[in-house]
């Protein structure tokens, strides 16, 4: 991996809130992975006794975010911070995968995947049981229906529609 040339794929939280020093942040494609509300979160966004539910991304599809390029003396301090947000339960493996720029350009980044056998994971979930985690789910960083809502928030900033996501946004809502 060319140390001038590391990026990171936001595609949640990170997209608004990435915690790290970047040099540059680009809107960027990645196929072959869809986002997902499909994890359950027994940290951030809800508890052992009340899970509540994260993004992560499924295969099939598209998924449009955000990439932030790091520069090359600060990659060893930024991966370590998002080792440590991102694995606290170990529910994401970390995958380098190649991103495409609005101009056609590709580059790889780095991007932290759901371990679909990991006891979190929630992928498989009709929408209903999902909406139902969110309305519920508080932990340490908010409620995961604010997350959700952050999450269609600045997608909608940056032009991005998701049509799932908003449905299921609004299943929660209905339960809350």
């Amino acid at each position: 991996m060319d140390p001038s040339n590391f990026w990171v794929f936001g595609y949640g939280s990170l997209m608004w809130r990435p915690g790290f020093d970047f040099v540059e942040r680009a809107l960027v494609r990645l196929d072959g992975f869809s986002r997902d509300m499909c994890l359950t979160s027994i940290h951030y966004r809800g508890t052992h006794d009340k899970p509540g539910m994260v993004c992560g991304l499924s295969p099939g599809g598209t998924c449009h975010g955000r990439a932030f390029r790091i520069a090359p003396d600060k990659i060893k301090a930024v991966v370590d911070y998002l080792d440590e947000r991102e694995l606290i339960s170990y529910i994401y493996i970390p995958r380098h995968l190649e991103i495409t720029f609005s101009d056609g350009a590709v580059a790889i980044a780095r991007a932290y995947l759901p371990d679909a056998a990991h006891a979190q994971f929630a992928g498989h979930w009709p929408a209903a049981e999902k909406a139902r985690h969110i309305a519920q789910g508080i932990g340490t960083e908010g409620s995961s229906l604010d997350y959700l809502a952050n999450i269609i928030t600045h997608l909608r900033e940056l032009g991005i529609e998701d049509a799932n996501l908003e449905a299921l946004l609004e299943q929660a809502r209905a339960l809350h």
